[in-house]
């Protein structure tokens, strides 16, 4: 079996295009293994791993390729590489109408980049540990910043947050996946109409949901502030979250403000409360915490607040029925961080906080133990489809719990792998329920209906509501009706 390593000096991708060039490359019937990466100490371990042999020299600036031929005699390398060229031009190619990536001299800096074009916000994808300089200018810029790169030090994130302070601007992140800023999606949003909510967001698929279930009830949304994270911890203080509750409040279009999180630190929750009581703008929460409100349950407080009614949020049976699963237990394979918050903290209000005695687990496949070296479950699904063919083997399974989370950047046919899986196990396992939440819109490319036709079909109690599918399934095991 024939190998081809190489590294291309100076050749910088952003890492979510590469992940995806790599998964291309792996898909080709030619090729055994593949990894496209740049040539960070964790990325050459990660190749060193699966077998390869990584050239000395190879650094954080420069673009690793390992491939590994499918045959012996390595025929396919050849068609792999040529592969891999066009993929990589398609993925440099600047957008149509670009002026300012498509300038014959293309700017060296984000500052210079700020000075060609009237922005007032740079996201920034680059390593995390090499991000600071990079919104430093951004801020120096006057431009608000938000951080798609994860693996950013505490003390520059608190840094680059105080030095926004002081300049008035915002720092959206590290780690921040997903914002509206006047109706314009940034990461992973989802297409969404405009409206009179503004969301402050230390959880991207919590903003998702969230996002889509006021779009459901017809009420739009103008920003959300992603803010990382790490915002709320103890350390970082709620930093971020106050300059943009504040900034909301500012903003003569925004009726109602909803803060959505990963569980808070109680003493930084507790600042946030504070500081919004103190705003002309209503505040609702959405915290997955005990005697918090649900996403959904916050979802439906802002319609009241805002004399709006809330609707039956959708939901679409499965075609078939399973028989009882009474006892067994659920298992919850996640994409989305906060709905697999969400989720295990319904279940312990429901059924105990012994959970894990019982059997119960709830697991984040998008957590850095399982990203590590392989793009986001939104993204890529092979991990979570080998876990749903392991877990319907398990006979103390009752239900299997799952989240499709759509939209721009996402996956673009979740349905399209994820429902031969659920078929297939539920074939193996006439007792096994599957319950699906999925956070969408109609207007999202993937079309949130037609998703759910295919997952319905392949058997899955489908819900637009995370929290009502989440207490569908632990009806389930507890032998009531859904």
């Amino acid at each position: 079996m024939r190998e081809w390593v190489e590294v291309r000096r100076g050749a910088y991708h952003d890492s979510v295009t590469l992940m995806r060039v790599s998964r291309s490359l792996s898909e080709r019937p030619e090729v055994a293994a593949a990894m496209v990466a740049m040539g960070t100490a964790l990325n050459r371990e990660i190749v060193e791993g699966m077998g390869f042999e990584v050239p000395a020299g190879a650094g954080p600036d420069d673009l690793v390729v390992a491939v590994r031929a499918a045959d012996a005699a390595g025929g396919g390398l050849d068609a792999a590489r040529e592969a891999l060229d066009g993929l990589l031009r398609d993925a440099s190619r600047p957008p149509a109408g670009t002026g300012l990536l498509g300038a014959a001299v293309p700017p060296r800096t984000t500052g210079s980049a700020a000075a060609r074009a009237e922005a007032t916000v740079a996201l920034l994808s680059v390593p995390g540990p090499h991000v600071f300089p990079e919104a430093m200018d951004a801020l120096d810029a006057g431009l608000n910043v938000m951080i798609f790169s994860d693996n950013v030090p505490l003390d520059q994130e608190i840094a680059l947050k105080e030095a926004a302070a002081r300049r008035g601007l915002i720092v959206m992140g590290p780690d921040c996946g997903t914002a509206v800023i006047g109706g314009a999606g940034l990461g992973f949003a989802n297409a969404v109409r405009p409206g009179p909510v503004g969301i402050v967001a230390a959880s991207g698929t919590g903003a998702q949901q969230l996002m889509c279930l006021l779009d459901t009830a017809g009420v739009g949304v103008g920003h959300v502030l992603g803010v990382g994270g790490r915002d709320l911890s103890p350390e970082v203080s709620g930093r971020s979250a106050l300059s943009a509750l504040a900034a909301l409040d500012d903003d003569p279009g925004t009726e109602l403000i909803v803060l959505v999180s990963k569980p808070p630190a109680p003493q930084v929750a507790d600042l946030i409360r504070e500081a919004a009581r103190r705003l002309d703008t209503p505040v609702v929460f959405a915290l997955p915490a005990a005697g918090e409100d649900d996403i959904t349950q916050a979802a439906e407080k802002a319609l009241r607040a805002l004399g709006r009614p809330v609707p039956r949020w959708p939901r679409w049976p499965a075609a078939r029925r399973p028989v009882p699963a009474g006892g067994r237990a659920v298992r919850g394979l996640f994409a989305g961080g906060t709905l697999r918050d969400e989720a295990e903290m319904i279940a312990r209000g429901v059924l105990g906080w012994d959970l894990e005695t019982r059997g119960h687990r709830f697991t984040d496949f998008g957590d850095d133990a399982y990203t590590r070296g392989r793009a986001h479950p939104m993204i890529d699904p092979t991990l979570r489809l080998e876990a749903v063919r392991a877990e319907a083997a398990d006979p103390a399974a009752g239900v299997l719990l799952l989240d499709v989370v759509l939209g721009h950047g996402a996956e673009p046919d979740p349905a399209a792998s994820l429902a031969p899986a659920i078929a297939g196990a539920v074939q193996d396992r006439p007792d096994l329920a599957v319950a699906v939440s999925l956070c969408g819109t109609t207007a999202d490319p993937q079309d949130r209906d037609r998703q759910a036709a295919a997952l319905c079909e392949a058997g899955a109690d489908v819900f637009a509501s995370n929290a009502e599918a989440t207490r569908h399934a632990l009806a389930t095991v507890e032998g009531a009706s859904g």
